[in-house]
């Protein structure tokens, strides 16, 4: 038997043992914790999220076409409206709230009114800034990379509709302003402390309007793979509560409350109701409801009203809260289906699984 090397037959030699336990690190008082340095991610990272999606709308090709197309169909209908408010002069001078004709008055043959043209054209906003939110970057790739970031995924959904809320609301007062600019230069009409305050009341109404079909494109993005069909989903829908919603009604009320050649009053009136409220299920009446309120005193109710009820009715001028008191189930209804669209769309974001 062969004799082991020098170096393998020398002992090991081992550290000597102190005899006593490593003792833990002390436990931090929690004056210390307190003042212990934050991240700059904690508590604002949807915020972030946010800055950054705001920013690259702001950037993208979408945001300038849509602010001109916007831009030039509202300059031309207030300038319809301007027209037509100066041929009027003699009758309306003197009339309560003058300026707000620049917003609800439609020119005969040539253009509709602003309010039209936002309660139509205003969902395409939404549209645009929601349908490839999630899918567009699951298509890219970049999806799974940011859930990788410090980042938590509900701060991924809300910061996305924080941002798309963010310009929508830019976009919308971008043009009221400018619609109002231009009417101020048509006219010499200046807004009165009521006129203004109905405006900004009807801004964050409209940006909760918009807001419904962002978070409606939203949740398509994030259940259908594809932008191109979460994108012809939105829009589908979209132009069915626009285009065919009467259409629709009138044929489900007809079933379900029946007109006959001999019908009574009764009939007739539990028709017209019911299709007051089936019509009532879309975003876009409501807005159409609560926006002829708002802007005009003179409303005092929404919907349809019998011959007899007007006649009976005593002329006046509503004050702004008044005018909230008879809006105000809209109000609260398109406030309601748009956190529950966004609801939605969160639980589902939530819910789904992201591969690398």
């Amino acid at each position: 038997m062969s004799a082991l090397p020098e170096q393998q037959r020398r002992p090991v030699r081992r550290k000597a043992s102190s005899g006593r336990a490593r003792e833990p690190a002390p436990a931090r008082a929690p004056e210390v914790l307190a003042a212990a340095p934050v991240t700059p991610l904690t508590g604002q990272r949807w915020r972030i999220v946010a800055g950054k999606e705001f920013a690259d709308h702001l950037l993208s090709v979408r945001f300038l076409v849509l602010v001109l197309i916007l831009g030039l169909a509202a300059a031309g209908a207030v300038y319809a409206a301007a027209g037509a408010i100066r041929e009027a002069a003699p009758d309306v001078v003197g009339q309560p709230s003058l300026f707000l004709k620049l917003f609800t008055v439609a020119a005969e043959e040539r253009l509709p009114s602003f309010l039209v043209l936002i309660g139509f054209l205003g969902p395409l906003l939404g549209i645009a800034f929601g349908f490839d939110s999630v899918n567009g970057e699951r298509a890219e790739r970049t999806l799974p990379r940011l859930l990788a970031q410090p980042i938590h995924r509900d701060d991924v959904i809300n910061g996305k509709f924080a941002a798309g809320l963010a310009v929508i609301g830019l976009i919308v007062v971008a043009i009221t302003l400018v619609v109002a600019a231009i009417g101020i230069l048509q006219l010499g009409i200046m807004p009165t402390p009521d006129d203004i305050l109905r405006l900004i009341v009807w801004l964050v109404l409209a940006v909760a309007y918009v807001g419904f079909w962002l978070a409606f494109a939203l949740l398509c993005s994030v259940l259908m793979r594809r932008a191109a069909t979460s994108a012809l989903v939105a829009i589908s829908l979209w132009l069915v509560l626009s285009l065919f919603a009467a259409l629709l009604v009138g044929l489900l009320a007809g079933l379900l409350a029946p007109v006959p050649a001999d019908a009574t009053g009764g009939q007739e009136l539990a028709n017209l109701s019911l299709q007051q409220e089936l019509a009532r299920l879309s975003p876009n009446r409501l807005f159409e409801e609560a926006t002829a309120a708002l802007l005009d005193p003179s409303v005092r109710t929404v919907g349809f009203v019998l011959p007899v009820q007007v006649d009976r009715a005593v002329t006046s001028i509503l004050p702004l809260d008044q005018s909230l008191l008879v809006i105000w189930p809209q109000f609260v209804a398109i406030i309601a289906v748009t956190a529950v669209a966004f609801a939605l769309a969160y639980v589902a974001f939530m819910r789904q699984e992201v591969r690398a």
